[in-house]
């Protein structure tokens, strides 16, 4: 087999919110597999994660206006213009601009110039990361280059792209695959070969996380003074639904001992004044963007764990956030809902439950069974454990994807065999 040098497109890198990639790209780089990251956006975070640091590819960042870097820009052109694919790439991304007038559209072909004019010629595949922008500077720059390409789609990307820009990428690319058995059911419906679209769980690197479930005291709510924490992580953006959340927990019964914590970015004014409107603000903890240490400490010491996920009406949605798997593997249960990939995860009943999206009555039921009941709490989240460690492995999904760039199992076997794939405690995910 002949392995792959890769160019991996990213939107932005480093980011806290998209540490499933920086595990994946670490995985890469563990296995071998020569790569380099060209990123779309500079970073905005002020924090990095540490397995960021143990990530040691080049980094190339494109311009993200034209009036930036104007002269990289014409350079790039005046070599670019000269490929063999390039009368091609533009006669396409005319075609795109025909039916997708906007400054986003014309601004990924600038960035895909600069990206053909720069690559190494080394690069033999181009990846990218999410089926939208990232793919659409990876598709016109492979065009010029004449250069194979792939792509990973995850839950955004797919839902609020065009039919018609998404048949088009599945044409042109050799394979995708995707995080979710939902989002492999719907790209295959586009695809004109549906065997390009597969599988491919992003999975957690076990060795990050304790071998044994934490003893966790029997709360039911009953104490005033030992209330049940009910754990939630993830952006304060709309498809998390903390609105929902927030009217669910004022509907709970007023003698009931509970306190909520919130981990993640964004800004929390309008969900801290709708807790105060609520008349539960006393009871909930926004603790902002955390380190990632500071993440699995707050679920090793939860009670519970909610996310109210909800398909926003531009079809933004969640697709199998990674913070529902870390939960569950450390013992934690789960409420949340049943969209997209989310039942893929948690099987109703038995290491969690599963109520529908934007209704808080249902949300409050489903709390409060499972606040009353710490025995419940405690075999769902045995069994949570369980199920992610049977089912959602990083390194079976690494293993596959490192064959899918020219490396067989043997050789994944052995490159892996003799390097510390244990990461620190504070390399699990934080708030997506």
């Amino acid at each position: 087999m002949t392995r792959d040098n890769l160019a991996i497109v990213v939107k932005g890198y480093p980011r806290l919110s998209e540490t499933f990639i920086a595990q994946e790209i670490l995985g890469i780089q563990q296995a071998n597999i020569p790569y380099r990251i060209v990123s779309l956006r500079h970073p905005t975070d002020k924090k990095r994660h540490p397995i960021h640091k143990r990530i040691t590819g080049d980094v190339d960042y494109l311009p993200e206006y034209v009036y930036q870097e104007p002269m990289r820009v014409l350079r790039s052109w005046w070599k670019a213009r000269k490929l063999r694919g390039y009368r091609r790439a533009v006669n396409i991304w005319w075609q795109d601009y025909r039916r997708d007038r906007t400054p986003n559209r014309a601004r990924r072909f600038v960035q895909a110039i600069v990206m053909a004019a720069e690559l190494p010629d080394d690069v033999t595949r181009i990846y990218a990361h999410f089926l939208h922008t990232p793919a659409s500077v990876a598709r016109y720059c492979a065009i010029i280059r004449g250069l194979p390409w792939s792509c990973s789609a995850h839950a955004k990307d797919i839902y609020t792209s065009a039919d018609w820009d998404m048949r088009e990428k599945l044409r042109d690319m050799d394979w995708l695959v995707t995080c979710t058995q939902a989002n492999v059911s719907y790209l295959r419906d586009l695809a004109e070969d549906r065997s390009k679209v597969h599988l491919l769980y992003h999975g957690l690197d076990f060795s990050r996380f304790p071998e044994q479930l934490p003893e966790r005291e029997m709360r039911d709510g009953s104490n005033p003074d030992k209330p049940v924490t009910i754990l939630s992580v993830g952006r304060l953006v709309g498809k998390k639904g903390y609105d929902d959340l927030l009217r669910a927990l004022a509907k709970l019964p007023k003698d009931l001992a509970w306190r909520f914590v919130h981990i993640g970015g964004g800004s929390a004014d309008k969900y801290r004044k709708l807790a105060v409107d609520l008349g539960v603000s006393d009871r909930c903890e926004w603790q902002g963007a955390r380190d990632q240490q500071e993440v699995i400490a707050a679920c090793q010491t939860a009670d519970l764990f909610v996310l109210a996920s909800r398909i926003q009406k531009d079809g933004d949605r969640d697709g199998l956030p990674n913070v529902l798997m870390e939960a569950q593997l450390c013992g934690l249960a789960a409420v949340s809902t049943a969209i997209s990939a989310i039942p893929e995860l948690i099987d109703d009943g038995v290491n969690g439950l599963l109520v529908e999206q934007r209704d808080s009555d249902a949300l409050a039921t489903a709390l409060q069974s499972l606040i009353t009941d710490p025995k419940r709490r405690a075999e769902m989240g045995r069994q949570g454990n369980e199920i992610v460690r049977r089912d959602f492995s990083f390194y079976r999904g690494m293993k596959d994807l490192a064959h899918r760039f020219g490396v067989s199992d043997k050789e994944y076997e052995n490159a892996i065999a003799d390097k510390p794939s244990r990461l620190e405690p504070s390399e699990t995910s934080a708030a997506q």
